[in-house]
Protein backbone atom coordinates (compact mmCIF):
# COMPACT_ATOMS: atom_id res chain seq x y z
CA UNK A 1 0.00 0.00 0.00
CA UNK A 2 1.00 3.66 -0.91
CA UNK A 3 1.71 6.96 1.66
CA UNK A 4 -1.66 8.24 -0.11
CA UNK A 5 -3.52 4.58 -0.06
CA UNK A 6 -2.44 4.58 3.70
CA UNK A 7 -4.69 7.87 4.56
CA UNK A 8 -7.74 6.52 4.35
CA UNK A 9 -7.04 2.57 4.82
CA UNK A 10 -10.15 0.96 6.42
CA UNK A 11 -12.73 4.03 6.22
CA UNK A 12 -15.69 4.41 4.09
CA UNK A 13 -16.88 6.85 1.75
CA UNK A 14 -20.16 7.45 -0.20
CA UNK A 15 -19.90 9.44 -3.12
CA UNK A 16 -23.45 10.81 -4.86
CA UNK A 17 -23.35 12.02 -8.25
CA UNK A 18 -20.73 9.97 -8.88
CA UNK A 19 -21.55 8.16 -12.29
CA UNK A 20 -19.53 11.22 -14.04
CA UNK A 21 -17.41 14.64 -13.68
CA UNK A 22 -16.27 15.82 -10.48
CA UNK A 23 -18.19 12.94 -8.28
CA UNK A 24 -16.63 10.06 -10.63
CA UNK A 25 -12.83 11.55 -9.98
CA UNK A 26 -13.63 11.63 -6.60
CA UNK A 27 -14.98 8.25 -5.69
CA UNK A 28 -11.73 7.54 -7.83
CA UNK A 29 -9.34 9.48 -5.71
CA UNK A 30 -11.07 8.10 -2.29
CA UNK A 31 -10.51 4.43 -3.58
CA UNK A 32 -7.19 5.49 -4.48
CA UNK A 33 -6.72 6.91 -1.03
CA UNK A 34 -7.59 3.68 0.42
CA UNK A 35 -11.76 3.84 1.37
CA UNK A 36 -14.18 1.32 0.20
CA UNK A 37 -16.13 3.46 -1.88
CA UNK A 38 -19.98 3.43 -2.37
CA UNK A 39 -21.06 5.16 -5.86
CA UNK A 40 -24.37 6.90 -6.45
CA UNK A 41 -26.47 8.22 -9.14
CA UNK A 42 -29.32 7.95 -11.49
CA UNK A 43 -27.88 6.86 -14.47
CA UNK A 44 -26.49 3.42 -13.14
CA UNK A 45 -24.80 1.84 -16.48
CA UNK A 46 -22.64 4.81 -16.10
CA UNK A 47 -21.96 4.15 -12.33
CA UNK A 48 -21.04 0.64 -12.93
CA UNK A 49 -18.58 1.82 -15.43
CA UNK A 50 -17.03 3.98 -12.99
CA UNK A 51 -17.32 1.05 -9.95
CA UNK A 52 -15.52 -1.22 -12.50
CA UNK A 53 -12.97 1.31 -13.25
CA UNK A 54 -11.74 0.95 -8.86
CA UNK A 55 -11.93 -2.51 -8.69
CA UNK A 56 -10.31 -2.83 -11.76
CA UNK A 57 -7.49 -0.93 -10.22
CA UNK A 58 -7.63 -2.97 -7.09
CA UNK A 59 -9.88 -0.84 -5.14
CA UNK A 60 -13.15 -1.64 -3.52
CA UNK A 61 -16.71 -0.31 -5.08
CA UNK A 62 -20.08 -0.54 -4.63
CA UNK A 63 -22.59 1.24 -7.47
CA UNK A 64 -25.99 1.62 -5.69
CA UNK A 65 -28.09 3.43 -8.23
CA UNK A 66 -29.98 6.39 -6.75
CA UNK A 67 -32.51 9.31 -7.45
CA UNK A 68 -31.38 11.90 -3.91
CA UNK A 69 -34.48 13.72 -4.03
CA UNK A 70 -36.85 10.88 -3.24
CA UNK A 71 -36.15 9.93 0.71
CA UNK A 72 -36.91 6.35 -0.02
CA UNK A 73 -33.75 6.17 -2.40
CA UNK A 74 -31.46 7.86 -0.65
CA UNK A 75 -32.52 5.24 2.84
CA UNK A 76 -32.15 2.30 0.46
CA UNK A 77 -28.57 3.62 -0.18
CA UNK A 78 -27.22 3.62 3.29
CA UNK A 79 -28.75 0.73 3.95
CA UNK A 80 -26.68 -0.81 1.16
CA UNK A 81 -23.78 0.93 2.38
CA UNK A 82 -24.22 -0.36 6.07
CA UNK A 83 -24.83 -3.94 4.59
CA UNK A 84 -21.74 -3.95 2.72
CA UNK A 85 -19.51 -2.12 4.57
CA UNK A 86 -20.80 -2.12 7.98
CA UNK A 87 -19.98 1.80 8.81
CA UNK A 88 -19.65 5.06 6.75
CA UNK A 89 -17.11 7.53 7.69
CA UNK A 90 -17.09 9.84 5.06
CA UNK A 91 -19.03 11.38 2.29
CA UNK A 92 -19.21 14.09 -0.45
CA UNK A 93 -22.72 14.97 -1.35
CA UNK A 94 -22.26 16.04 -5.44
CA UNK A 95 -25.17 15.32 -6.96
CA UNK A 96 -26.62 19.09 -8.38
CA UNK A 97 -27.82 20.18 -12.23
CA UNK A 98 -29.57 23.40 -12.78
CA UNK A 99 -31.82 25.18 -15.82
CA UNK A 100 -30.91 27.18 -18.64
CA UNK A 101 -29.97 30.74 -17.82
CA UNK A 102 -33.24 32.84 -17.59
CA UNK A 103 -33.76 36.12 -15.78
CA UNK A 104 -35.83 35.59 -12.70
CA UNK A 105 -39.15 36.09 -13.56
CA UNK A 106 -39.14 33.91 -16.48
CA UNK A 107 -37.89 31.02 -14.87
CA UNK A 108 -40.40 28.51 -14.93
CA UNK A 109 -41.75 27.11 -11.55
CA UNK A 110 -41.11 23.39 -12.50
CA UNK A 111 -37.34 24.04 -13.64
CA UNK A 112 -36.64 26.34 -10.11
CA UNK A 113 -38.18 23.34 -8.12
CA UNK A 114 -36.24 20.93 -10.00
CA UNK A 115 -32.63 23.16 -9.16
CA UNK A 116 -33.87 23.18 -5.41
CA UNK A 117 -34.88 19.60 -5.23
CA UNK A 118 -31.35 18.20 -6.92
CA UNK A 119 -28.88 20.70 -5.28
CA UNK A 120 -30.61 21.52 -1.75
CA UNK A 121 -33.59 18.60 -1.19
CA UNK A 122 -30.86 15.87 -1.84
CA UNK A 123 -28.16 17.15 0.08
CA UNK A 124 -30.50 17.50 2.97
CA UNK A 125 -31.92 14.08 2.05
CA UNK A 126 -28.18 12.41 1.97
CA UNK A 127 -27.12 14.10 5.21
CA UNK A 128 -30.56 13.02 7.08
CA UNK A 129 -29.16 9.55 6.49
CA UNK A 130 -25.34 9.75 6.48
CA UNK A 131 -24.94 11.69 9.99
CA UNK A 132 -26.45 9.07 11.88
CA UNK A 133 -24.25 6.62 10.45
CA UNK A 134 -21.55 8.49 11.22
CA UNK A 135 -22.46 9.11 14.71
CA UNK A 136 -23.09 5.43 15.08
CA UNK A 137 -19.15 4.58 13.67
CA UNK A 138 -17.65 7.50 16.32
CA UNK A 139 -17.49 10.43 14.01
CA UNK A 140 -16.95 11.19 10.32
CA UNK A 141 -16.72 13.99 7.87
CA UNK A 142 -19.06 14.90 5.02
CA UNK A 143 -18.32 17.46 2.07
CA UNK A 144 -21.14 19.01 0.53
CA UNK A 145 -20.19 19.98 -3.15
CA UNK A 146 -21.89 23.75 -3.56
CA UNK A 147 -20.43 26.31 -6.12
CA UNK A 148 -18.51 29.42 -6.79
CA UNK A 149 -22.25 30.24 -7.37
CA UNK A 150 -22.94 30.01 -3.50
CA UNK A 151 -20.98 32.59 -2.59
CA UNK A 152 -21.39 34.72 -5.42
CA UNK A 153 -24.24 35.23 -7.58
CA UNK A 154 -24.38 34.20 -11.22
CA UNK A 155 -27.03 36.27 -13.58
CA UNK A 156 -29.85 34.01 -15.04
CA UNK A 157 -29.40 31.00 -12.95
CA UNK A 158 -32.35 31.97 -9.88
CA UNK A 159 -32.67 28.20 -9.10
CA UNK A 160 -29.34 26.84 -9.02
CA UNK A 161 -27.48 29.85 -6.84
CA UNK A 162 -30.54 29.98 -4.56
CA UNK A 163 -30.39 26.34 -4.26
CA UNK A 164 -25.95 26.78 -3.46
CA UNK A 165 -26.07 29.60 -1.33
CA UNK A 166 -28.33 27.49 0.95
CA UNK A 167 -26.13 24.14 0.34
CA UNK A 168 -23.25 26.86 2.15
CA UNK A 169 -25.83 27.58 4.94
CA UNK A 170 -27.00 24.08 5.20
CA UNK A 171 -23.36 22.97 5.70
CA UNK A 172 -22.62 25.04 8.35
CA UNK A 173 -25.62 24.44 10.30
CA UNK A 174 -24.99 20.81 10.31
CA UNK A 175 -21.57 21.65 11.90
CA UNK A 176 -22.41 23.27 13.99
CA UNK A 177 -25.03 20.83 15.22
CA UNK A 178 -22.57 17.69 14.80
CA UNK A 179 -18.98 18.74 15.91
CA UNK A 180 -19.79 17.97 19.51
CA UNK A 181 -20.15 14.52 18.34
CA UNK A 182 -17.01 14.33 15.86
CA UNK A 183 -19.10 14.65 12.45
CA UNK A 184 -17.14 17.50 10.47
CA UNK A 185 -19.19 19.04 7.90
CA UNK A 186 -17.89 21.43 4.96
CA UNK A 187 -18.40 22.70 1.69
CA UNK A 188 -16.62 22.68 -1.59
CA UNK A 189 -16.95 25.82 -4.00
CA UNK A 190 -15.94 24.92 -7.55
CA UNK A 191 -15.04 27.51 -10.26
CA UNK A 192 -14.72 26.77 -14.00
CA UNK A 193 -14.07 23.09 -14.11
CA UNK A 194 -13.71 21.19 -17.03
CA UNK A 195 -17.00 19.09 -17.02
CA UNK A 196 -19.73 18.05 -19.75
CA UNK A 197 -21.09 21.44 -19.44
CA UNK A 198 -17.48 23.54 -20.61
CA UNK A 199 -17.18 20.82 -22.49
CA UNK A 200 -20.49 21.51 -24.63
CA UNK A 201 -19.86 24.80 -24.41
CA UNK A 202 -17.04 25.08 -26.62
CA UNK A 203 -13.20 26.09 -27.40
CA UNK A 204 -13.83 29.46 -27.29
CA UNK A 205 -16.35 29.77 -24.35
CA UNK A 206 -13.07 27.38 -22.44
CA UNK A 207 -10.75 29.65 -23.53
CA UNK A 208 -13.22 33.08 -22.23
CA UNK A 209 -13.20 31.61 -18.51
CA UNK A 210 -9.84 30.37 -18.25
CA UNK A 211 -8.66 33.71 -19.31
CA UNK A 212 -10.33 35.06 -16.58
CA UNK A 213 -8.89 33.52 -14.03
CA UNK A 214 -5.49 34.20 -12.16
CA UNK A 215 -4.54 30.86 -12.73
CA UNK A 216 -5.16 30.95 -16.41
CA UNK A 217 -6.25 27.72 -16.89
CA UNK A 218 -9.94 25.82 -16.29
CA UNK A 219 -10.50 23.83 -13.30
CA UNK A 220 -9.62 19.94 -13.90
CA UNK A 221 -12.04 17.44 -11.98
CA UNK A 222 -8.98 15.97 -9.82
CA UNK A 223 -8.64 19.50 -8.67
CA UNK A 224 -11.73 19.67 -6.81
CA UNK A 225 -11.09 15.33 -6.25
CA UNK A 226 -7.48 16.01 -4.38
CA UNK A 227 -9.71 18.96 -1.79
CA UNK A 228 -12.19 16.47 -1.12
CA UNK A 229 -10.45 13.71 -0.30
CA UNK A 230 -8.20 16.41 1.95
CA UNK A 231 -11.52 17.56 3.64
CA UNK A 232 -12.27 14.17 4.76
CA UNK A 233 -8.82 13.01 5.62
CA UNK A 234 -6.90 13.48 8.83
CA UNK A 235 -4.81 16.33 7.66
CA UNK A 236 -8.65 18.32 8.13
CA UNK A 237 -9.19 17.04 11.32
CA UNK A 238 -9.63 20.40 12.68
CA UNK A 239 -11.49 22.19 9.66
CA UNK A 240 -15.18 22.10 9.76
CA UNK A 241 -18.15 24.67 9.07
CA UNK A 242 -15.55 25.62 6.33
CA UNK A 243 -16.28 26.62 2.48
CA UNK A 244 -13.49 25.98 0.57
CA UNK A 245 -13.24 27.57 -3.06
CA UNK A 246 -11.42 25.53 -5.76
CA UNK A 247 -11.50 28.12 -8.28
CA UNK A 248 -8.30 29.30 -9.33
CA UNK A 249 -8.38 32.43 -7.67
CA UNK A 250 -12.07 33.35 -9.34
CA UNK A 251 -13.01 34.81 -5.99
CA UNK A 252 -10.14 36.68 -5.22
CA UNK A 253 -11.07 40.07 -6.24
CA UNK A 254 -10.79 42.05 -9.64
CA UNK A 255 -7.79 41.88 -11.36
CA UNK A 256 -5.06 44.36 -11.26
CA UNK A 257 -5.97 48.03 -13.04
CA UNK A 258 -3.50 47.82 -15.89
CA UNK A 259 -4.54 44.42 -16.78
CA UNK A 260 -8.20 45.08 -16.98
CA UNK A 261 -7.19 48.08 -19.46
CA UNK A 262 -5.27 45.62 -21.36
CA UNK A 263 -8.11 42.77 -21.23
CA UNK A 264 -10.72 45.72 -23.03
CA UNK A 265 -8.39 46.59 -25.59
CA UNK A 266 -7.64 50.06 -23.91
Amino acid sequence: MTAGAALLAGRVALVTGASRGIGAATACALAAAGAGVVLAARDEHALRTVADEITGRGGRALAVPTDVTHPASVGRLLDRTLTAFGRLDAAVNNAGGGHRPTPVADVAIADFDDAVAVNLRGTFLAMKHEIPAMCEAGGGAIVNVASTGGLEAVGGLAGYISAKFAVVGLSRTAALDYGPKGVRVNALAPGPVLTDHLDRAGATAQQQAAASLPLRRLGRVEDVAAAATWLVGPGAAFVTGATLPVDGGLLAGMPPYFARQERNGI
